[in-house]
């Protein structure tokens, strides 16, 4: 009987790179796993730990530790190595270290031969991955940032206290940069398939204390806070790629928040900005194009300017 093994490299060791592969492997989601870093033996450690988890695991997968050269053969590459910002900095502050990185990957593993699918999680997440389409070639399809994916995750969490029920029975998004102009589309966002609109106004008095503003700049913060706690933030966004991989691998056809080079959807164009997709096999199937109020197609266009202006700084026409 013949198989195709399910193959994914990790560019970068550090702990999200590492949490990701640790969700991958607790959940099964491939069969291989390669850990790539610009310390060959830091890849190597992550991946005798890894590895030494298996006897605690429904299912084996195989983690070893590989180069660029090793990526041809890869189904998925997860880019998670960047530059991280210090504290008082946001994310758009480590873009001009972040391209440096970033072009060197992507042409080394381009350099290989790959022709799968990447994943992006390095900050600013939505700069970075339209920087991994243009370096590499692929068609936009099959490159994919972790975008609004984290944020519409604490949003949900956020409001499973305030309501006092499972996130997973909340639906909604948070949109835009996955930084400091990201917004709510409070239109979309459901409880049970209700809107949450609908059951603040039928619930007045219940709900009066409830302030959508507040929680939305407790969604956008949420990275900030813990990061100042104790320096990063790995296990959400790990646990965000192995999901977003396990769509893809299982073509599961799930619809998550990722950052997305648009071509015309929501007025936007050559910009790359988190909205909802269906993600399967080939990368993303479909682009979601909500309907948005008036509100909030002003806060996505100007989300997305910035996001274009920080594309715009960068010079790639001259840097190709």
């Amino acid at each position: 009987m013949k198989s195709k093994s399910r193959k994914v490299a990790i560019v970068g060791s550090g702990m999200v790179g590492s949490s990701c592969a640790y969700s991958m492997v607790n959940q099964a989601i491939c069969d291989e796993i390669m850990m790539i870093d610009r310390t060959y033996d830091r890849a190597m450690a992550q991946a005798l730990d890894l590895s030494h988890c298996m006897d605690f695991t429904g299912t084996r997968t195989k983690v070893y530790a590989g180069t660029y050269k090793d990526c041809a053969a890869m189904d998925v590459i997860i880019i998670t190595a960047g530059a991280n910002p210090k504290h008082g900095q946001t994310r758009l502050d480590v873009l001009d270290a972040a391209a440096v990185i970033t072009e060197d990957i992507v042409s080394n593993i381009m350099a290989g031969g790959f022709d799968g699918i990447f994943v992006i999680a390095a900050n600013p997440v939505d700069i970075v991955t339209y920087m991994v389409w243009k370096n590499s070639g692929l068609p936009r399809h099959r490159v994919i940032g972790t975008g609004t994916s984290i944020d519409s995750s604490r949003l949900k969490t956020l409001l499973s206290d305030v309501f006092s029920i499972d996130p997973r029975s909340v639906n909604g998004y948070a949109l835009g940069e996955h930084g400091e102009s990201q917004f709510v589309a409070w239109s979309h966002v459901t409880i049970g398939g209700k809107p949450i609109l609908q059951i603040i106004e039928q619930h007045r008095e219940r709900f009066s204390h409830l302030d959508l503003d507040d929680i939305a700049r407790k969604t956008k913060d949420a990275g900030w806070e813990i990061f100042t706690r104790k320096g990063s933030t790995h296990f959400g966004i790990g646990s965000a790629l192995a999901y977003i991989t396990r769509s893809i691998l299982n073509d599961e056809h799930k619809i998550i928040a990722v950052s997305a080079i648009l071509d015309g959807e929501y007025g936007q164009s050559d910009v790359c900005s988190g909205v909802p997709a269906i993600i399967g096999r080939d990368g993303i199937k479909e682009l979601l194009e909500l309907n948005l109020n008036a509100e909030e197609v002003g806060k996505f266009s100007a989300s997305c300017d910035i996001i274009r202006a920080g594309i715009h700084s960068l010079h790639l026409e001259e840097r190709a």
